[in-house]
């Protein structure tokens, strides 16, 4: 006598993660989270519709994806979780990024509060990426899939709670405590907090390798973007991401960054961004000020930021505690993993990172 087969949803966190899925012929639905958390406003308390209707609004704000195609996704895999009647068992796989470890810890609030009453609970996080492994690689994963512990499901409601908080100390205070039942927590919070201004001049870490990459001969958006990728412990940004960064640094007042001849960088959307990576770029002579720790990014850029559930602005400089010797953050930032895990190469960061961005339909 046969057994009937486990009726499996399977969610992940983009398209192309999902594709090496199916193509390994993975059993059961699978679903792509595609949220970019790490940008713009995150409001952890809000219900899982209302949450994704205010990240629906945020994208499309950017000019990453059409309102109507955004919220419809989100609003199709919300009901995938809502309704889990059909399944059996549901399956987490991610990565060790930034992207995806916001996406987990979201998903696992999500599911502690009983909504897989009943069902098999599992997680598969992989060091690295899923896309480039074998058939034979992701079906090993699979049949050795543990099942979520009290512990993980524990430590993601304390950590999205922290990181949609208003206060960013909620964060430093979750790492100052163990993490170890999600490995790669620790280091995915760590380089959020690197995101809040830094302490020598104003700029994220990201804004800083950005000028840095420019300022190095890195001089089209492309070139920037993979040189900055390659020096991420684990890549976690799309290329459209990046360009709203450099957007975000250029403006038409008190630019750090324009074009070669002076225009300010405005960031593509999904249907101009062929025509703009190849635009030539160049640090201005502020910029360099800035990157010299001779100025103030802060005191300068008039544009607000969201980071999670901080709303960043001129009149939140004080908001953390200093940073520790080393570190640039206003948040206080733990100390960084002893051997970090590199990205391999600019090659490796185009192919299996920057379709992240919201155009791609999220991650590679």
């Amino acid at each position: 006598m046969t057994s009937t087969p486990t009726r499996r949803l399977n969610i992940t966190n983009g398209d192309s993660a999902a594709g090496t899925l199916s193509d390994a012929g993975i059993e059961g639905k699978i679903v792509a989270w595609r949220d970019v958390l790490h940008e713009g406003p995150v409001d952890s308390s809000l219900s899982l519709e209302d949450l994704s209707t205010e990240r629906a609004r945020f994208i499309a704000g950017q000019n990453w994806a059409d309102f109507a195609h955004v919220s419809g996704n989100f609003a199709e895999r919300d009901h995938a979780i809502r309704h889990l009647d059909y399944f059996d068992e549901v399956v987490l796989w991610f990565e060790d990024d930034l992207y995806d470890q916001l996406q987990l810890i979201q998903l696992l609030d999500f599911f502690a509060s009983g909504a897989a009453r009943g069902k098999r609970l599992s997680l598969v996080v992989v060091d690295g990426y899923i896309p480039p492994l074998s058939a034979k690689q992701i079906r090993t994963l699979d049949q050795n899939r543990p099942p979520v512990t009290e512990q993980q499901l524990d430590l993601a409601k304390r950590a999205w709670r922290a990181f949609g908080s208003a206060d960013p100390t909620a964060v430093v205070d979750l790492l100052d405590g163990s993490t170890s039942a999600l490995p790669y927590l620790s280091r995915a919070l760590t380089r959020e907090l690197e995101e809040f201004p830094s302490t020598d001049n104003g700029l994220s870490r990201s804004e800083r390798e950005a000028l840095t990459a420019i300022e190095s001969g890195f001089s089209t958006p492309v070139r920037a973007f993979l040189e900055v990728a390659r020096l991420q412990e684990s890549i976690f940004l799309g290329d459209l991401v990046f360009y709203s960064y450099l957007e975000r640094l250029s403006g038409k007042n008190h630019p750090l960054v324009t074009w070669k001849d002076g225009r300010p960088v405005v960031a593509p959307d999904s249907r101009s961004a062929r025509e703009f990576v190849d635009g030539e770029l160049k640090v201005t002579q502020l910029g360099r000020e800035v990157l010299a720790g001779k100025r103030d990014w802060q005191a300068i850029n008039t544009k607000t930021r969201w980071l999670g559930g901080v709303d960043w602005n001129r009149d939140r400089r004080e908001l953390v505690r200093t940073a520790e010797p080393g570190t640039p953050e206003r948040a206080k930032s733990p100390k960084s993993p002893k051997s970090p895990k590199r990205a391999k190469s600019a090659k490796s960061a185009k192919s299996a990172k920057s379709a992240k961005s919201p155009k791609r339909g999220k991650k590679k």
